[in-house]
C-alpha cells in the first residue's frame, strides 16, 4: 500500500518516522512529508501557535505540494491528530484515495463531500479533550452521509496522542492494540 503520513502539531518527530518505520516493515511504502519545514514543537500549545501563525491555507498547500507526485498511484492517506485532519481533508478531495487512517484526530466535513466506500478508520481515546463525543457523533454521521465505510476505534483513559512514546500521552497496551488493528485495517483495502 502506498501512505502518505501527516505529523501532528508537534512536528516531524522520531516517532513519526517510528511509526513509518513500523508500516515499512509490514510492506507499505510510506511518504512522510514536513509540513512544518523542520520545526518540531516541545508542547501542544507551541505547535498549535506556529500552525496558526502559518495558516491552515498554507499548510495544506504544502501538504497538496507533498502527495501530488505520489497520488496518480492511489493513496492511503493517514495522520496523527492535527495531521489526521489534513489527511481527511486531502483524502476526501481525491477520487483515487484508497483509504483514510485518523489517528487522535478528525476535522470538519464539507457539506458537499462525497466518497465511493472509502475506507476510513479512527483511532481515538475515550475521552479525548481535543475531540468531544458530541464532535465525533455529529463526524461519524457525516463521514457516513459522504459515502465513507467507517471504523472507530475508543481507547478509555489513554490520552489524546497515545501511540506516541515521547509524550505523557503515551499508552503502551492503547499503542499496541492500535498498531495490530491498523496493519489488519491496511491489509483489508
Amino acid at each position: 500500500m502506498n501512505i502518505v503520513l501527516f505529523h501532528s502539531t508537534y512536528g516531524l518527530r522520531p516517532a513519526v518516522h517510528a511509526a513509518a518505520d513500523r508500516l515499512r516493515a509490514a510492506g507499505h511504502e510510506v511518504h512522510v512529508p514536513d509540513l512544518f519545514e523542520g520545526r518540531v514543537f516541545d508542547t501542544v500549545e507551541e505547535g498549535m501557535a506556529f500552525r496558526d501563525e502559518t495558516g491552515r491555507d498554507e499548510l495544506l498547500k504544502r501538504a497538496v505540494l507533498a502527495v501530488a507526485p505520489h497520488s496518480d498511484r492511489g493513496l492511503v492517506y493517514a495522520g496523527f491528530s492535527f495531521g489526521g485532519s489534513v489527511a481527511q481533508q486531502l483524502a476526501l478531495a481525491d477520487e483515487k484515495a484508497r483509504g483514510l487512517l485518523l489517528l487522535h484526530g478528525t476535522a470538519d466535513i464539507a457539506d458537499d463531500a462525497a466518497v465511493d466506500d472509502l475506507p476510513v478508520q479512527l483511532h481515538i481515546a475515550d475521552p479525548d479533550p481535543f475531540e468531544t463525543s458530541d464532535w465525533l457523533n455529529a463526524w461519524y454521521l457525516r463521514m457516513r452521509r459522504a459515502g465513507a465505510d467507517v471504523e472507530v476505534h475508543t481507547y478509555s483513559g489513554a490520552g489524546h496522542l497515545f501511540t506516541d512514546p515521547e509524550l505523557p500521552d503515551y499508552d503502551a497496551e492503547a499503542a499496541e492494540r492500535t498498531w495490530a488493528t491498523v496493519l489488519a485495517f491496511l491489509e483489508s483495502i
